[in-house]
């Protein structure tokens, strides 16, 4: 019975140790998944094809990314940024697009 406990909380430590790991793994930005997920929400429905070109510009944004080293992805990252929103932007509709001028940027909320 004490070696059931025993491998119990390690498997809880190592879960509730692990979590905040992946966060920072993660941290540093949306997957194209969410961007294409986000972008749907704010402007509505996409069309199968606007999802796939949107993923491409997002998959392409984040491995130029990568490229760029760490310290000056602050000053290079928002050319890509604003390019990204750019190329985004073309593939929406006129209603469309204007929803999507209005969502925040740089993960900044409006109030």
């Amino acid at each position: 019975m004490k070696s059931l406990k025993a491998i119990l909380t390690a498997i809880a430590l190592a879960v509730a140790f692990s979590a905040p790991m992946k966060a920072q793994e993660k941290k540093g930005g949306m997957s194209p998944e969410q961007t294409v997920e986000r972008i749907e929400q704010a402007v509505g429905t996409l069309t199968k094809a606007q999802k796939d070109k949107i993923m491409a510009i997002a998959s392409k944004t984040a491995e130029s990314m990568k490229e760029i080293p760490k310290e000056e992805r602050k000053e290079k990252g928002g050319a890509l940024q604003k390019k990204q929103r750019e190329d985004v932007r073309a593939v929406l509709t006129p209603e469309q697009q204007a929803k999507f001028d209005a969502m925040p940027q740089g993960g900044k909320k409006k109030n």
